[in-house]
């Protein structure tokens, strides 16, 4: 794979490209963007070009166009993860930090991972090519502490380092991190796309349609949501059976509806476990738990939809029945209020607050919400 191979960031490629053209690459980049729209594909590629010993340029319309060969040996190392001069930096490295052994992985990238990763490692001349590169994972999940500890590189970086941050949320980090990196934006990806995609991998068109909708252009969710479906994890009907459970639910019923979705929380981890063995069980069950209240939202969204904007495409196509039963019981202001509270929850989640709490205040909310509507 090389960076041509990256879709729908034409944008955010062409401001790297324009750099590199002008011999103005950047020390330091910060890739913001939604997750999974393709800013570690893009900062994996572009270290690949960076360490490329064969580098490639062809003059397109815009201007060269500048890629791996995919073909050298620097090349064949970073494919393989192998590369002395590429590091991936993330959270779960803390593992194999030196007091790191046998500890749990944290909501924050520690600042031992970013020090025994990064910082002590910067000082280090390339071993192979002519420059060191580091990618470093979720930065918004860096503490203060990590932060401060980063910036110190940022501000001297030696001259053969360049540095990735991928970022969620632009506003965690401090503006002094901000402010001495180059900030390439990256776009959702079209639905269109995410869709053929999925149906490529052999889904089925009612679930790809679904998850590229649910997805809200990141491509690297639906991806994940697919491949669990067609691992036979079964996301897809889990997601049936809650909508059903939604459209006539009752307010002593939420804790039988918790139960059942922390149930399918349990086997949507598991399966994501079989699947990632890099990332941390705790992890897995905030991704889990984040999917299950983003198709919470999703019916929600609906809901309004259906109320305000009829003549548009629901998330939920394949289950307008119930989309139209649970708008009997809300009104357009409790949908929206609803889809205001499913997003507060998962900025709890992030925030490592009890996941059942989670779930019975929004259900509970919107079981009052529909009693007062009635």
């Amino acid at each position: 794979m090389t960076l041509r191979d990256v879709f729908c960031q034409d944008r955010a490629i062409g401001i790297l490209q324009r750099g590199l053209a002008a011999d103005r690459a950047a020390h330091a980049y910060l890739f913001a963007g939604p997750e999974g729209v393709g800013k570690f594909k893009t900062a994996r590629q572009w270290a690949k070009l960076l360490l490329c010993k064969n580098l490639q340029v062809e003059p397109t319309s815009s201007g060269p166009f500048a890629d791996s060969c995919g073909s050298c040996e620097s090349c064949a190392l970073v494919d393989a993860g192998s590369h002395p001069d590429y590091a991936h930096v993330y959270k779960e490295l803390l593992e194999y930090t030196e007091d790191g052994k046998g500890k749990k992985t944290p909501i924050d990238l520690p600042i031992d991972v970013i020090r025994e990763f990064l910082i002590q490692q910067v000082s280090n001349r390339p071993a192979f090519s002519s420059r060191k590169v580091y990618v470093v994972s979720e930065a918004e999940k860096l503490n203060a502490n990590s932060q401060n500890a980063l910036l110190k590189v940022l501000e001297e970086p030696p001259a053969y380092c360049t540095i990735i941050l991928l970022c969620t949320r632009l506003e965690q980090l401090l503006p002094t991190i901000r402010s001495r990196c180059q900030i390439i934006r990256f776009g959702p990806v079209d639905e269109k796309r995410i869709t053929a995609h999925l149906t490529a991998t052999g889904l089925g068109a009612r679930e790809a349609v679904f998850f590229a909708r649910l997805a809200q252009g990141s491509l690297g969710l639906a991806s994940q949501w697919a491949r669990l479906q067609r691992e036979g994890v079964g996301l897809f009907e889990t997601k049936k059976n809650l909508m059903a459970a939604l459209a006539d639910y009752k307010l002593s019923e939420v804790p039988k509806v918790v139960d059942q979705v922390q149930e399918a929380a349990k086997q949507i981890a598991a399966g994501w476990g079989n699947l990632d063995k890099t990332t941390s069980k705790s992890d897995l069950g905030r991704r889990a738990q984040r999917t299950l209240i983003q198709i919470l939202i999703s019916a929600l969204y609906d809901v309004a939809i259906h109320h305000v904007a009829a003549e548009r495409p629901l998330i939920n196509a394949d289950q307008t029945a119930e989309i139209t039963a649970l708008a009997r019981r809300l009104g357009p202001e409790q949908a929206i209020e609803g889809v205001r509270d499913g997003y507060e929850m998962l900025r709890w989640l992030d925030a490592n607050v009890n996941d059942r709490l989670i779930l019975e205040r929004l259900l509970f909310r919107l079981a009052r919400s529909a009693i007062m509507a009635a």
